[in-house]
């Protein structure tokens, strides 16, 4: 665990419960002698008076090494307009928009994104705080770029951004985002004066799909009259109450409330929303807070057999070719030999890693939890695609083909019956597959059912209890992975790689020793035959 929330009262005169002055500054003591112990902060957080007495809260927070620090991940979804890239500008660079777009031209990574002012493609931002709360990030006074490793380097923990777009047309990509970049908890943006519109219950479905936490963002309160800020937040409040969602909506208006929502915002009930401007900066402060003390949901064991899954491939002058994504479990050194795949004839290949790299920065390991890149040796790019797995031998891994999973259907316009076809998106694998067979004759939407599916292109690394979204148009399905069917035959499939290898081979050769027969028998042109070289071969080969 790497926040923990801790409570103290001080009993004042005439209060019939807590302890007295001394016996809290012994009590303080204690913890803190404690703290030291194993290796940890503890920072007042806010002292408040209470009926009788008064009441401190204490953060907890365990030490990092110098080059580590702890790492939330937070997918930034809702519709388009909604204020996205503009709220990360001004968290990530500390200076508040001018209205027109100012603080999201230094996010956009495409000329048609500063054109059309839309974000169409997964982003990554980082803001860092060190050890007090404090914010880190402190853009370059000539550029306004930031340094990631001079951020990392004095964070103790680092918020990831994950940016995702807002227009349907690039729904695949947000839904990528939310499935590959496995995100802790999902902040959902709101624009107070256009309400919940568009894509912004899409995106909310499918954070509560993927059992992802939410917090909700309510953007442009500067410019929104009054009611119409009142209506918006009585319709979010009425949707996060919905049977679908059934969460618990909380206005946080002041510190207090944050440190309230924080602490019990793992359970996944409890759904905050903050009212901010990015003009003005109202609010902007407790949205801080609460990121500070957002602490990561899920434990990782170092002991475990490495896994890492590749979300995204580059190759990069110079250094060779150069793979990104997140590590799902175990520890992974540099020079560590791991087994690369599943190829389209579902073998691994064993892969040397060459160098390391998390958040722009050069480290030598990696442990569960942690998103880097890693720099290959002796492979193309073109031999290795998203979706793709890099695991310890130890492991022995497996491609699948087919497989069964328990299916929600949340929305389908007609029915779905076998031999039809969608998009599997299951971790950072995305590809289509095929319904061989259902324990239903047909679905309709809100059915479910166990379905055998098998995918059309290559076969891919899974685990059972893997989470996956069903997509087709506007069929959305959602499910769990319960059995994995028809592994690859590894040896098979090598024996098979070898022999189309050889064919290949003596085709070519074939073809080679053909043209070379064929320009012995043709008769030369007038050009070639002037030519010496060309008279020697010709002599040569009668």
């Amino acid at each position: 665990i790497s926040d923990f929330f801790l409570s103290h009262t001080l009993r004042l005169d005439g209060g019939d419960y807590g302890l007295d002055e001394k016996d809290m500054e012994a009590s303080v003591a204690t913890v803190r002698s404690l703290c030291e112990q194993i290796e940890a902060d503890l920072i007042m957080l806010r002292e408040r008076t209470d009926a009788g007495g008064k009441i401190r809260d204490y953060l907890i927070r365990r030490r990092v090494g110098e080059q580590d620090f702890l790492e939330v991940r937070v997918a930034v979804v809702g519709n388009v307009d909604a204020g996205k890239s503009t709220l990360l500008g001004v968290l990530t660079h500390g200076e508040l928009d001018n209205g027109r777009g100012f603080a999201r031209q230094k996010l956009f990574r495409h000329k048609h994104e500063m054109e059309s002012g839309r974000t169409s493609s997964v982003g990554n931002d980082i803001l860092g705080f060190d050890q007090e709360g404090q914010v880190v990030n402190k853009p370059d006074s000539h550029g306004g770029g930031l340094d990631w490793t001079k951020i990392c380097e004095k964070s103790s923990k680092v918020i990831t951004f994950i940016d995702l777009a807002g227009h349907e047309k690039y729904l695949k990509t947000t839904v990528f985002g939310m499935t590959g970049h496995l995100p802790d908890f999902c902040m959902l943006m709101v624009g107070s004066n256009a309400g919940i519109v568009g894509m912004t219950k899409e995106h909310l479905g499918l954070a509560l799909a993927l059992n992802v936490p939410v917090f909700v963002v309510v953007t442009k309160i500067d410019m929104c009259p009054a009611n119409i800020l009142q209506e918006t937040l009585k319709l979010l409040q009425r949707l996060l109450k919905s049977p679908g969602c059934r969460k618990i909506p909380v206005l946080v208006q002041n510190k207090d409330d944050v440190i309230v929502t924080a602490s019990n915002f793992s359970s996944e009930r409890m759904c905050p929303i903050f009212q901010i401007s990015n003009v003005t900066g109202e609010n902007m402060d407790l949205l801080k807070m609460f990121l500070n003390l957002l602490s990561s949901r899920t434990t990782f064991s170092n002991d475990e057999p490495a896994e890492f899954q590749i979300d995204d491939t580059y190759s990069v002058p110079g250094v060779g070719t150069v793979v990104s994504g997140t590590t799902l479990r175990g520890l992974i050194r540099l020079n560590d030999t791991l087994l690369l795949g599943p190829d389209p004839l579902g073998t691994f290949i064993p892969i040397a890693v060459k160098s390391i790299h998390r958040k722009r920065m050069p480290v030598r390991e990696v442990r569960g939890g942690q998103t880097a890149s890693f720099a290959l040796k002796k492979i193309k790019r073109s031999s290795i695609r998203k979706g793709m797995v890099m695991v310890s031998p130890k492991l022995m891994p497996q491609a699948t083909w087919e497989f069964e999973a328990e299916i929600l259907v949340l929305h389908h316009p007609t029915t779905i019956s076998p031999r039809y076809q969608a998009m599997v998106h299951c971790g950072s694998i995305r590809q289509t597959a095929t319904i061989l067979s259902m324990n239903k004759d047909c679905l309709r939407t809100g059915d479910k059912a166990t379905v055998h599916f098998r995918f059309i292109k290559t076969p891919e690394y899974l685990h059972c209890d893997q989470k996956l979204v069903f997509r087709e148009g506007r069929t959305k399905a959602v499910g769990t992975i319960t059995k994995l069917l028809h592994s690859v035959n590894t040896q098979a499939a090598k024996a098979q790689q070898s022999k189309s290898q050889a064919s290949k081979k003596s085709s070519k050769e074939g073809t080679t020793a053909n043209e070379d027969s064929g320009s012995a028998a043709r008769p030369p042109s007038p050009t070639t035959a002037q030519l010496p070289v060309s008279e020697t071969v010709l002599g040569e080969s009668s």
